[in-house]
């Protein structure tokens, strides 16, 4: 996310090293390299501009301190402006009567079906009971694929069958979650291939209907200045109220993250960094700053593995790390609640300097999967008692699982010394330490 714009303000930044102040020519140099980087990232050229003028601005009138440098004066700069550029502050999904109604908005292909799932998925977890009902009557197979997510994290869809009228559709939808108590209702509208006429009019036709608490227009950030360009048009029809930006962990360059809040002046409100139902974050311009910066982001980090693991698994862990009970059973466990956190690289570009250290090496989502084979190989008792595991036993493990002796040893011999440092840090921090895991000898 974002690599290619980060390494470029990396470099811009490297024109002030060195540099004893700040002077009008060497900033107006850094500027240039850091306009450059925001055009490339696909940001709007005025957008760009306004924005190194207002740096270069508040870089010439500033007063650096003996303690900071140059290059940190204009790196906090650049970190103040890029928070601002993003929406300045965090703006939470209003979710208030009975039922609060959110409608979802955008392109065919955008994720929008997919995300009004991840969204039901969030807002459950939340404690609110909700309800998503299936407006698309043109796309095949979408009224199946939203009962098939919303059968897969527990929500009822709302769907009439026969029904192609999808504002009637929507009208009944909301008179069937306030009888079922349902206390938000998410529905999910037909997108297009292009924004045209017909479109806008069907689904004005529904905000009106149903008058939603909530307009999210869902758009795909690897569309970038597109993106920015369609937005432009829903708003000017629907004045939504906030936008989900999908698609964020995959090659994208950025620009419509920095672009839409200044185009459509409506916050990003959520941001999807995955396939998983649990890919899905509330979008923070602070710390999304601070990671374009390099800075990482280890709130976030935390706030996804306070999702994820749970309170009394923890505590159990804890209890059989004292006693020294820890098993293959337990780690294959915590190794599923590591995954459902997200993409892992996503999740080591959150830890300050590590996203650097990293940008050239390719984590895959199957580092697991090696370790996996190997301890799905072990027979329960191997499993629960890793000292039973002979030679015979290690050959079988290792032609079970697709790999040879010396990853199965090497995965022995990890497990063994992690356990002992769980064991250890658990007994001084009196905590479950969370997320700990060994090197990955491989990955498949």
């Amino acid at each position: 996310m974002f690599e290619s714009l980060s390494n470029k303000l990396e470099q811009a930044f490297k024109t002030l090293k060195g540099q004893g102040k700040i002077t009008e020519i060497n900033v107006a140099e850094t500027v240039k390299e850091i306009r450059k980087a925001l055009i490339d990232a696909d940001v709007n050229y005025k957008i760009a501009k306004q924005f190194t003028d207002t740096v270069k601005e508040k870089a010439i009138g500033a007063n650096v301190l003996t303690s900071v440098t140059p290059g940190q004066l204009l790196t906090k700069i650049v970190n103040d402006e890029l928070t601002l550029l993003l929406g300045g502050k965090t703006e939470d999904i209003q979710i208030q009567g009975s039922p609060a109604v959110i409608l979802m908005a955008g392109l065919q292909g955008s994720g929008k079906t997919t995300h009004s799932a991840k969204l039901a998925n969030y807002i459950k977890k939340k404690g609110r009971t909700v309800m998503m009902a299936a407006c698309d009557v043109y796309r095949p197979a979408a009224i199946e694929q939203i009962k098939v997510l919303g059968e897969q994290i527990g929500v009822t869809v709302f769907s009439e069958e026969g029904n192609t009228d999808p504002v009637s559709i929507a009208k009944n939808a909301v008179k069937a979650a306030k009888e079922q108590g349902a206390s938000v209702l998410i529905v999910d509208t037909a997108g297009r291939l292009s924004v045209d006429e017909e479109m806008m009019k069907e689904i004005g036709n529904i905000r009106d209907a149903i008058n939603p608490n909530e307009i999210l227009f869902v758009v795909d950030s690897m569309t970038g200045q597109d993106a920015v360009n369609t937005a432009k048009a829903f708003n000017d029809v629907l004045d939504f109220s906030g936008v989900i930006l999908t698609k964020l962990d995959g090659d994208t360059r950025g620009g419509a993250a920095l672009s839409i809040k200044s185009v459509v002046n409506k916050p990003i409100k959520f941001v999807g960094m995955g396939e998983k139902m649990e890919a899905l974050d509330q979008f923070h311009p602070d710390r999304m700053a601070q990671r374009i910066l390099g800075m990482g982001d280890i709130v976030s980090l935390v706030e996804r593995a306070q999702q994820v693991f749970d309170e009394e698994e923890a505590e159990r862990i804890q209890k059989k790390l004292l006693k020294d009970q820890f098993t293959f059973e337990d780690f294959y466990t915590q190794i599923q609640q590591i995954k459902k956190m997200g993409n892992l690289k996503d999740l080591m570009g959150m830890i300050p300097g590590v996203g650097k250290a990293m940008k050239d090496i390719d984590i895959s989502d199957d580092a697991f999967k090696g370790i996996e084979a190997i301890i799905n190989s072990m027979t329960p008792a191997e499993r629960k008692t890793p000292d039973i595991i002979n030679g015979s036993r290690r050959k079988r493990i290792a032609a079970g699982s697709g790999t040879d002796i010396q990853q199965v040893n090497q995965l022995l011999k990890q497990f063994e010394e992690m356990r002992k440092m769980m064991k250890t840090v658990s007994k001084m921090q009196g905590g479950m330490p969370r997320g700990m895991m060994p090197k990955m000898p491989f990955g498949r």
